[in-house]
């Protein structure tokens, strides 16, 4: 699902992630943090690989509620790439999507579980 990543001027204070509840904790120097499932941000991978190579392609990202993130690697100091549990290690998230993620947290997932729904696909979670 392919997003439109907004231009903030926003940086992270802080990065935590917590393997029992399978979320990441991101605090930004405006003083918002937000909790981003694991899984949500795994569905909503800007990668060629979830979102397809072409403007209308999406690959829609199913079965990854168990999903975890094993690491995070920085890229240079605009974006971190997550190694998620199922090998996928290519996304890089910046922090103008992170922050988009936190934002519209409640609306895109809304939109993930009708996509889900509409596959036909049982969501776990």
């Amino acid at each position: 699902m392919r997003l439109t990543t907004p231009s903030i001027i926003c940086h992270p204070t802080e990065i935590k992630l917590h393997q029992l509840s399978k979320t990441l904790e991101i605090s930004f120097d405006d003083g918002t943090t937000f909790n981003l499932p694991y899984e949500y941000l795994r569905v909503y991978s800007q990668s060629a690989e979830a979102v397809g190579h072409g403007a209308n392609n999406d690959n829609l990202q199913l079965g990854k509620e168990t999903v975890t993130i094993t690491d995070i690697k920085p890229i240079g100091n605009y974006a971190i790439a997550p190694v998620f549990s199922d090998g996928h290690s290519s996304a890089i998230y910046s922090w103008a999507l992170l922050y988009q993620l936190g934002t519209d947290y409640k609306t895109l997932w809304a939109i993930y579980l009708e996509k889900v729904k509409a596959a036909g696909h049982q969501h776990l979670g």
